[in-house]
């Protein structure tokens, strides 16, 4: 449907709805985040490739922050007060505009740690969440007390990420990490004393979509290195194994997440925290993939300025972390099998040993192959509740 009411009261929605998929303007909403993460990606993978990874880890972590965590801000309000009417839609539009010009201030906090822009960005977002969360505590009777504590939360985190501009450059990196634990302590706080009435099976998907679109963007960003690398005719045996090896472990990481049902686990609130917050690694984790693919297609080609190893390991780190990271938040609640539960971190430590294989981008993708093989011999596996 192409129109919207003009205003409905902002009530929650029923945790227990059937049939609660994701709309077309969350959709549209990952795709406009996900211009920013190619944005984060696409700088990581140049620096890197340049030898510069100390200089780019630690933006790349903070940029990615930011936007996972307002992603995500954004992602549990909607699938507990979504009413989808025109002030909703204008409210949402603002967390977009405020993710593109985030977007638009990667380079200078990689080249510059100029996070001016990216804060500026941020707080476009923020105002708009709060006004949809003031906007629910007016409608929503039940929920006010929560709502005002989210508000009055992000109110007091945005003003201290404000002064963190105040900071001299070489503080704020280091401080990052005690602002960004405020951050995150917002929600814990806010919901301490009535929980907001979140859809288990509507989180999960959509937490399942950004897990989609990340992963695309990384195949994205290895296709169009190797294609500039096919055009140059630059293209050697090393670099079709490359080629071939990161779409066996992309298509093997889309397999893995998605072997195991999300929403059944989500029966409590410290669950849901746990497996909401744990996400941060698995974003992350598959957004670097992309990079470290590229990184290996400059490093074959003869066109980074790093050696072998450390350009396998901008692809076998993040693959061995998303694999530990999954197990331990998909894998380990669902578990009847231990053998197989094990088979992810012995894996994992496997993809770390390939960094120094002869073609580690190729091992990696058949050892994660050989994962998924194993996961289908194994069987389909009922979920163990977690209390």
């Amino acid at each position: 449907m192409s129109s919207a009411p003009l205003h409905r009261p902002m009530v929650a929605r029923d945790p227990e709805e059937e049939h609660r998929p994701a709309t077309p303007l969350e959709l549209f909403f990952d795709l406009c985040f996900v211009a920013a993460v190619a944005q984060i990606s696409g700088e990581l993978h140049h620096y890197v490739a340049d030898d510069l990874a100390a200089h780019a880890l630690p933006g790349y972590l903070a940029v990615f922050f930011a936007i996972w965590w307002a992603w995500m801000n954004f992602t549990w309000f909607a699938s507990a007060y979504d009413t989808d009417d025109v002030p909703y839609r204008i409210a949402t539009f603002g967390v977009i505009t405020g993710a593109l010009i985030l977007a638009a201030g990667v380079t200078k906090a990689f080249e510059q740690h100029d996070y001016l822009i990216i804060t500026l960005g941020y707080t476009v977002m923020r105002v708009a969440l709060i006004s949809l969360w003031l906007r629910a505590a007016r409608s929503h009777p039940e929920g006010r007390t929560t709502a005002l504590r989210y508000a009055l939360g992000l109110v007091v985190v945005q003003a201290a990420w404000l002064c963190w501009l105040l900071v001299p450059p070489g503080l704020q990196l280091p401080l990052f990490a005690a602002f960004a634990v405020c951050d995150l302590a917002v929600p814990v706080w806010a919901e301490h004393l009535r929980r907001t009435p979140f859809h288990p099976h509507h989180i999960a998907e959509r937490y399942g979509l950004f897990t989609l679109i990340v992963l695309g963007e990384s195949v994205l960003g290895a296709t169009t290195a190797v294609r500039s690398a096919v055009d140059a005719n630059q293209a050697t045996w090393h670099l079709y194994a490359v080629a071939a090896g990161g779409l066996l472990t992309v298509f093997a990481m889309w397999w893995l997440y998605f072997a195991r049902p999300a929403a059944p686990l989500l029966v409590s609130l410290r669950v849901a925290f746990v497996w909401g917050y744990g996400h941060y690694l698995i974003f992350g984790s598959a957004a670097a993939v992309g990079a470290g693919l590229a990184i290996n297609v400059d490093q074959v080609t003869h066109h980074a300025a790093i050696d072998r190893v450390p350009a396998a390991a901008a692809v076998t780190l993040p693959v061995a972390l998303f694999l530990l990271t999954l197990w331990l938040l998909h894998v380990r609640p669902h578990q009847v099998n231990p053998g197989h539960s094990a088979l992810f971190p012995g894996t994992a430590l496997l993809v770390l040993a390939t960094t120094l294989a002869p073609a580690p981008v190729l091992v990696t993708g058949l050892l994660l192959t050989a994962l998924v093989a194993a996961g289908l011999l194994a069987g389909p596996r009922a979920p163990r509740a977690s209390g």
